[in-house]
């Protein structure tokens, strides 16, 4: 069923990548009119022969007569947006973003437009770019939204309906919580994955490595796909979410240090107990 968006069924996407061009797929299976950005001529005329959106161009004037647009942009662009982006947006219409650090989009957004909505929906693939997007991306996966005293009500209802309507679990939460949350189970893993994938490549054993990738299964497939994902994430991510990232880094490192003590000095019964407690508590975050 297609949420009311007071009386338009018009929605604009800056940004066509994975969670862009997922959207759009999403939004106009509901029944939406979608108008996608992009920054280029030859990712406008893909976007439009993928069906990303039913309108696709470099233009942001295509973007007036939108009710709500969603900006799926890098953090980097989200923090400091172009002044061709902020005239283009229509007063009236409900503006939210889909990045994965959220207080200094908050700060930055509360003074630029009234009707801005701090969002994040918990989705990804290791792929980027246009080729990425994809149907049902965020059907059961979290949809978080930070919210302040500032937060405009019936703005945050719209994203609630449209976050529902393509399947997502609505979750609200502050800025500041959020990006110390995601820290712990999103940019952590990132980092943590780079440094298994760095580990592994670089190893100088060439026979050694050969016979590693032939192994490589499902299990190192899995715990690398978010190391192996989109650079520029990576370091926007560490640029704009630093003090919660390096203190989850601080911690991971501590346990690894503890893992490794044992490790050394032959305490096999204490790292059972360890192996024990992970394995009680990783159902809790499935």
């Amino acid at each position: 069923m297609q949420p009311s968006l007071n009386g338009s069924n018009k929605i604009g996407i800056v940004g066509m990548g994975l969670i862009g061009g997922s959207l759009g797929l999403d939004l106009q299976s509901l029944g939406y009119e979608v108008f996608g950005i992009t920054n280029k001529e030859k990712t406008a005329i893909r976007a439009k022969e993928r069906g990303l959106a039913q309108v696709v161009s470099t233009d942001l004037g295509i973007l007036s007569n939108c009710s709500v647009i969603i900006l799926a942009l890098p953090i980097s662009q989200l923090i400091e947006p172009s002044h061709e982006l902020i005239n283009a947006l229509p007063k009236q219409a409900v503006i939210t973003d889909v990045g994965s650090v959220k207080a200094p989009v908050e700060q930055n957004w509360q003074h630029i437009h009234s009707r801005f909505i701090p969002s994040h929906p918990m989705a990804g693939t290791a792929q980027s770019g246009i080729e990425a997007g994809q149907k049902h991306l965020f059907s059961g996966r979290p949809w978080v939204t930070t919210v302040s005293n500032n937060t405009d009500k019936k703005g945050l209802k719209v994203i609630n309906e449209l976050a529902l309507a393509i399947g997502s679990q609505w979750i609200t939460s502050d800025a500041k919580t959020h990006d110390e949350a995601v820290a712990l189970i999103s940019h952590l893993p990132l980092f943590t994955s780079a440094a298994l994938l760095k580990t592994v490549g670089e190893n100088k054993n060439n026979s050694l490595l050969s016979l590693a990738k032939s192994l490589a299964s499902s299990g190192f497939a899995d715990t690398t796909r978010v190391g192996g994902g989109n650079p520029n994430l990576g370091v926007d991510i560490a640029t704009h979410n630093t003090k919660a990232l390096l203190s989850t880094l601080h911690d991971y490192q501590n346990a690894i240090n503890r893992l490794e003590d044992l490790i050394l000095s032959n305490q096999w019964h204490e790292l059972q107990k360890e192996l024990e407690k992970v394995h009680e508590i990783r159902p809790e975050f499935l």
